[in-house]
């Protein structure tokens, strides 16, 4: 067929590095594991369709693994790198953050909700309705938000009374 690359396939491993990684196939890491038989079954001349099917993952996978391989080198390919996204992006900028501060000293009421009592998610949807944040986000966003400011986030309690005259009596003696 005209146009069709060759496909990839990692370089002749040395000696040493082929023992490692048959080696590497007895590991209890089972990351560790799959990068080694996707590594051999390249050596041995296998396609990366035909290693994903082998193996069970995907073809774009055994091709992630062996250009690690050529551009880490074998040690860092064989070893876990960190999920985290290299990048954050905060959908509460440090602007947002004090008027965040502000619009938590005010009441809910202020802005036509029924409670006076801020709950995350209140703080998320009246935010989002004062044009403070972009984007409706949840609850979790605002504390971390607010945490950045150095506050710390207590859920409100609402504290249980009783038309029992003994209830005084009674509660410090449960709390107590």
């Amino acid at each position: 067929m005209v146009g069709m690359r060759p496909p990839i396939v990692v370089r002749a491993l040395t000696k040493s590095e082929r023992g490692r990684l048959e080696a590497g196939l007895r590991s209890k890491d089972l990351y560790e594991v799959r990068r080694c038989q996707i590594l051999l079954a390249s050596d041995r001349g296998e396609w990366a369709p035909r290693i994903a099917a082998m193996l069970g993952c995907t073809d774009q996978t055994v091709r992630n693994v062996m250009r690690a391989f050529e551009q880490e080198g074998l040690e860092a390919c064989l070893t876990r790198g960190s999920s985290r996204p290299h990048t954050l992006h905060r959908k509460v900028d440090e602007v947002a953050d004090e008027q965040l501060r502000a619009l938590l000293h005010q009441s809910p009421r202020t802005f036509g909700k029924p409670t006076s009592v801020w709950t995350l998610e209140l703080a998320a949807e009246v935010s989002f309705a004062e044009g403070i944040i972009a984007e409706q986000v949840c609850g979790e966003t605002i504390r971390q938000a607010i945490g950045r400011l150095g506050v710390r986030w207590k859920r409100a309690k609402q504290w249980i009374t009783s038309p029992d005259p003994e209830y005084a009596r009674k509660k410090v003696h449960a709390t107590a």
